[in-house]
């Protein structure tokens, strides 16, 4: 008689075992990781670049870049419902972003047909309209109008975890409206909503011409021919996170009461004391900051920011080169429209993408050259001038390499590779 005997492993060659897995993931997780962020990394950067190739296009087509701020308005209506159901004279207030227009260029021409033509709403879905928007659609934040809901693709970067409510359709690419915060909030042309018809002077229109130097004026027609420092050397627009409800100091923007201060000093909220930005979490407001809808303060929460691709407003679909990339947002004004310090950001480590003139697609670091960010903004004032000849119109950037990069026509060379 022979006894077998079943060999197995021991508890030890188990556990030996199970910690070499253990250590192998602990290793490779991150790789795998790092690897996932490289390829959300170059879908975001190719979206960029279909973008690029978008503007173009629109720009062989119609002889002109599409306009930041463009759309319909009339004297009645002015984009608000009013006592009546106005809704079919409603219109978008020249309010609809540069994403609008192109369209076209993005395969989107069923959604383009939509907004380009009187779209029907039927609010009970018994097959008859209440009423009929008009071509080119109503005021961008409209949540009952479909084409503003809509989230695209190709305006979103992979990175980015934003989604759904409170936003209307997201997009992480916005603007470059220049290096200045004055009179970009409605670039050439303001509205007047307290009586009929539009509202402007020349007064205003040559402090717009000089505070507004980015690739995009609101509101005003610009060409290839308007970019002086060449599209090489110009950024056209730049990447941004989208609001999670967070309040992430990239997203959540801090409102002042004052446009002087900010205009004299773009670092004004980071300057604040007690501290507005938590000291143990940079990232982020501190606790102590008010929420809801105060003023100073973060502000209401569906201005968000990248919460509408529609709309033209600063905090939703611009950017400006004034703070570096992922900085915090300092805005002046009491109201979404209002203008500031909005910088680039994104979810990458270490900065966020641009696109330029040329339809190239550059990574921006963190650290990029940006000038003195206390130094105040470039603008059309008597005594601000007076007091700091710098800030003349057609006065280089005061915020180095990247405000210059942000500039569409100051003579500024840029000197080797960025």
């Amino acid at each position: 008689m022979h006894s077998r005997t079943k060999r197995g492993f021991t508890l030890v060659e188990l556990l030996v075992v199970i910690a070499i897995i253990g250590v192998l993931v602990g290793l490779l997780l991150p790789a795998v990781q790092a690897a996932r962020e490289a390829a959300r990394r170059m879908s975001c950067s190719n979206n960029f670049k279909q973008i690029g190739l978008a503007v173009h296009n629109y720009h062989d087509s119609f002889q002109q870049f599409p306009t930041h701020g463009g759309g319909t308005y009339t004297t009645f209506g002015n984009g608000l419902l009013g006592n009546g159901n106005d809704d079919n004279l409603d219109n978008n207030r020249r309010r609809l972003s540069w994403l609008v227009g192109i369209l076209p260029f993005m395969e989107q021409q069923p959604l383009w047909e939509q907004i380009s033509n009187p779209l029907a709403y039927d609010a009970d879905g018994d097959g008859i309209a209440e009423f009929i928007y008009a071509a080119m659609g109503p005021r961008p934040y409209d949540n009952r109008y479909t084409p503003w809901r809509t989230d695209i693709q190709a305006f979103r970067c992979p990175s980015d975890p934003g989604v759904g409510l409170p936003a209307l359709g997201r997009t992480n690419y916005a603007a470059n409206i220049g290096d200045s915060s004055d009179r970009v909030t409605h670039g050439y042309w303001e509205p007047n909503i307290e009586s009929s018809g539009p509202a402007w002077n020349q007064n205003n229109v040559n402090e717009a011409n000089a505070g507004n130097r980015g690739f995009f004026y609101k509101r005003r027609v610009l060409k290839f021919r308007d970019i002086l420092d060449g599209t090489s050397n110009t950024i056209a627009a730049g990447e941004m996170n989208t609001d999670i409800g967070d309040r992430d100091i990239t997203t959540d923007a801090y409102f002042i009461d004052d446009f002087e201060a900010f205009h004299s000093n773009p670092s004004f909220c980071r300057d604040q004391t007690p501290s507005l930005i938590d000291p143990l979490r940079p990232r982020f407001w501190g606790q102590g900051v008010p929420s809801g809808n105060p003023l100073p303060g973060l502000r209401f929460p569906l201005w968000g920011r990248g919460y509408r691709w529609a709309d033209s407003a600063s905090i939703y679909t611009c950017f400006s080169t004034i703070l570096p990339p992922n900085s915090e947002m300092c805005m002046a004004g009491g109201w979404d429209v209002g203008a500031g310090a909005m910088s680039a950001s994104s979810r990458h480590p270490g900065g966020a993408h641009v696109l330029m003139g040329d339809g190239a697609v550059r990574f921006i670091t963190d650290s990029i050259e940006a000038g003195n960010s206390r130094h105040p903004v470039v603008r059309l004032d008597a005594a601000a001038n007076a007091a700091n000849p710098q800030t003349s119109p057609g006065s280089k950037s005061p915020y180095g390499l990247w405000g210059a990069l942000g500039t569409r026509g100051n003579r500024e060379v840029i000197d080797g590779e960025f």
